[in-house]
């Protein structure tokens, strides 16, 4: 399976926001979680991206996210909600539309060696402390990894 690519698919809302799925990859026992390298901004982030038309639900794209980005099968166990993107006006560009973002919490099944995107994302399992570090500039990210079981 290849990784989606484009935009044309994605869905809106009303006030043109672009919907964002994606999940807290958790193991089983919630002492880590697994975060994957961003393409565009470097760091470390969550699976997450676009929900698309042909997608039931918010979490069948969370879930097919984290298995293109993060190479994982995971089952989810909880709605954490929806958050609000918190970027400026400024920050805001035709490509980075503002975003509504719908994450889930979800326990990894299973890690495969080989994924869709593989050759361009690393991944690495850390505790809550370490990923709250690493996700400390983006705000979202934080707060969906705030709202999930993670043992702190």
């Amino acid at each position: 399976m290849e990784a989606r690519e484009g935009r044309a698919n994605q869905r809106y809302t009303q006030q043109g926001e672009r919907l964002v799925a994606g999940v807290v990859p958790v193991s089983a026992d919630r002492s880590r979680v697994l975060l994957i390298t961003s393409t565009r901004r470097g760091g470390w982030v969550l699976p997450k991206g676009g929900w698309e038309t042909d997608e039931l639900t918010a979490a069948d794209a969370a879930k097919r996210e984290a298995w293109e980005e993060a190479g994982i099968v995971c089952q989810v166990q909880r709605d954490l909600g929806v958050i609000r993107d918190s970027r400026s006006d400024a920050q805001l560009t035709n490509h980075a539309p503002r975003a509504l973002y719908q994450f889930y919490e979800a326990v990894v099944d299973r890690e495969e060696a080989v994924w869709p995107e593989s050759h361009k994302r690393s991944r690495a399992w850390m505790t809550f402390q370490q990923a709250a570090v690493a996700l400390a500039g983006r705000p979202e990210l934080l707060d969906a990894l705030s709202r999930s079981a993670l043992v702190r």
